[in-house]
């Protein structure tokens, strides 16, 4: 079950599943199932049984969402959370994969920053409620793991971007946001009213004490709600002083090294419901307890046949000997001043940053593949 499939993190894991040969996927949008309401969601899993889960849901926006609507950034996350999590431990998923973010980590946090300043100082005041939800989370699956033996893992990806992002004015994260100004300057600019017609009928927007603008409005109002936002014929202002450093991630590159903590020992091989590992398969893949350490299933020798299950119905692809993931693709640094050049790289298993908060947490930055 992914949580949040159509989302920017949940399509891009979808994806990245879907082409591995993982086929017996459940999604549901928003309309089909609110995670915030806890009988709904016991329902769900009740009927679908799911054998592992992806939460990649969550409540999420830019810095000026995160200060104006502070109580519904963390009311429901934690909700979202509550349910989801609960709920998979109830019906006895061992697996599961939550989505967090680096805004975990302290303000005044050390740079290159590094896991164990998690909890050390204050947090970032604009997104702290927020990042409080989060780290709620990353608990809940660190206590559940320690009292109860699951495999729940928390990833904390930094600012990410892809297919299907938010591109709304004021609500958005940063990239998208400046991605979508620096369009509209540079239609208004060249005088392509038909292009700026064409996004604002797609995503119309809206300023305080102004007209809703869309594709049926006047240039004048128009050109003045865009000001409100910064965007003119002239120039593009950003919010700011321009001096904070930020890291981006390709969301499709976060989805394929999400894979790797999510899928090792649980694959086409062994994702038939309440089917149990071969003796060669027990071997074959890890078990992680709950303090992260990596120990090999021991079976006694087989004595008798096995009865044989049916085949998936899709193999995986590009799978290496070990049963791994195909070599993770990293986006090059120079993706602010020219196209992203993706660069093939191996990524050893032990190059990967795992820090020991009695379970495995993987945080996805920049410098987590060096």
């Amino acid at each position: 079950y992914v949580a949040g499939h159509r989302g920017l993190v949940g399509s891009a894991i979808w994806n990245n599943l879907m082409q591995r040969g993982y086929t017996n996927l459940v999604g549901r949008t928003h309309q089909e199932l609110d995670l915030l309401d806890g009988a709904a969601v016991k329902k769900f899993f009740d009927e679908e049984r799911p054998d592992a889960v992806v939460l990649a849901a969550a409540h999420v926006g830019g810095i000026m969402a995160n200060l104006k609507y502070r109580a519904d950034f963390i009311w429901q996350n934690l909700q979202i959370q509550q349910n989801v999590i609960g709920e998979a431990w109830k019906h006895g998923v061992q697996r599961l994969l939550f989505l967090g973010s680096t805004c975990i980590y302290p303000r005044e946090a050390p740079q290159p920053m590094t896991e164990d300043s998690l909890l050390t100082s204050p947090l970032e005041y604009t997104n702290e409620p927020y990042a409080i939800a989060k780290i709620a989370g990353l608990k809940m699956c660190e206590s559940f793991n320690l009292q109860y033996g699951t495999n729940y893992i928390a990833v904390m990806p930094t600012n990410l971007y892809g297919p299907n992002d938010n591109f709304h004015l004021e609500n958005s994260h940063v990239l998208p946001a400046m991605i979508r100004k620096i369009h509209l300057a540079k239609c208004l600019n060249e005088g392509d009213w038909a292009a700026v017609r064409r996004d604002v009928g797609l995503r119309p927007v809206t300023a305080p004490d102004m007209p809703r603008i869309d594709a049926e409005s006047s240039e004048a109002d128009i050109l003045r709600v865009l000001a409100h936002y910064g965007i003119t014929p002239q120039a593009v202002t950003l919010w700011g002083t321009g001096r904070p450093m930020r890291e981006f991630l390709w969301s499709e590159e976060m989805a394929d090294a999400s894979e790797l903590p999510h899928q090792r020992g649980y694959g086409p091989r062994n994702q038939h419901p309440r089917r149990r590992p071969t003796h060669h398969e027990g071997n074959r893949f890890p078990r992680r307890t709950p303090l992260g350490q990596h120990q090999a299933r021991r079976h006694p020798p087989q004595t008798h046949r096995r009865e044989q299950t049916a085949p998936p119905r899709l193999a995986p692809q590009n799978r290496n000997r070990r049963g791994g993931t195909p070599p993770l693709r990293v986006v090059s640094e120079g993706y602010l001043h020219q196209p992203p050049v993706v660069v093939p790289r191996t990524v050893p298993r032990r190059s990967l940053h795992c820090v020991r908060l009695n379970f495995q947490v993987y945080v996805l930055c920049r410098n987590f593949a060096r």
